[in-house]
């Protein structure tokens, strides 16, 4: 007989053999709609859930390089943005910040994007403890919201170390997404997300990886087990702001969830360059 573990899991639900483990960010809408238990902890056998080697969570911010090709124009607009958007925004990194606006007037060009002036943009290399989801007004040089986000088990504890696009994988995916329509699911009201980026967050889409609430994704999360709790791959926010944040990025808007070894094709400093000396932010 195996070894039996303890594991926390999202959900339960049942089957003819008894209980299934479902992962909870990983599940289709159309499976949640079949009888469910309540959140709990379950025992499992530790042959089918091997065990993850944890490395130690270093809380050192890793260095973000400069978009290459970014004209002087360009630079000089980020920079005044960022100091437009004033204290909500101090602890968004320039660097991110600039990752932010050079993909969205990319993908605004080529038109992957319809939401003009529109940005939302995750630092997950900041601890989970820190607010680290802003959404921005690009014209009006507003935070519009500023958020807690979780990032996926399998990508660190309080700083996200690892990210992959592979289905089961429980990790975030870096990259750009396209925001796509809302739903009711087992989440509740919960938004839909394209990933943009071949190879880093393409199966985003088929992985259910979506903006929803989860209590592990609140302050008073924290303040209980001092950092929050962990999703399934979807960056997923407070209860309390969660409906506000997702109304905000309606369907063709743009979130960028920035980290450690991001790179993407959008990132094109001389094609966001010809755009914003044509569109401003528009």
């Amino acid at each position: 007989m195996p070894e039996l573990r303890i594991l926390p899991v999202g959900y339960l639900r049942l089957t003819g053999l008894g209980l299934t483990l479902l992962a909870g960010c990983q599940l289709r809408a159309e499976e949640g709609k079949g009888p469910s238990l309540p959140a709990k902890t379950v025992v499992a056998a530790s042959a089918a859930v091997p065990a993850a080697v944890a490395a130690p969570d270093s809380l050192a911010l890793t260095p973000v390089l400069p978009v290459a090709g970014v004209s002087g124009p360009l630079q000089q607009a980020i920079r005044r943005l960022h100091a437009d958007l004033g204290p909500a925004a101090a602890e968004l990194r320039p660097e991110v910040l600039a990752q932010a606006c050079v993909g969205y007037l990319t993908l605004y060009r080529a038109a992957r994007i319809e939401r003009a002036g529109l940005l939302a943009v995750a630092d997950m290399d900041l601890p989970n403890t820190t607010p680290r989801l802003w959404v921005l007004d690009l014209k009006k040089r507003k935070v519009l919201h500023r958020s807690l986000v979780a990032h996926g088990r399998g990508s660190g504890k309080r700083r996200a170390r690892r990210f992959s696009n592979a289905r089961k994988s429980a990790c975030t995916s870096l990259g750009f997404y396209r925001t796509a329509g809302t739903y009711e699911g087992i989440h509740g009201y919960s938004r839909r997300l394209n990933g943009l980026d071949p190879g880093q967050n393409s199966n985003a889409y088929d992985r259910y990886v979506v903006l929803h609430a989860a209590s592990y994704a609140a302050a008073k999360y924290v303040q209980q087990h001092g950092q929050l709790g962990y999703s399934r791959g979807c960056p997923a926010l407070p209860p309390e702001q969660f409906k506000a944040i997702i109304g905000t990025v309606q369907t063709g808007s743009l979130l960028l969830i920035s980290g450690p070894g991001l790179q993407s094709r959008w990132l094109d400093g001389a094609a966001a360059a010809r755009q914003f000396a044509r569109q401003g932010w528009n």
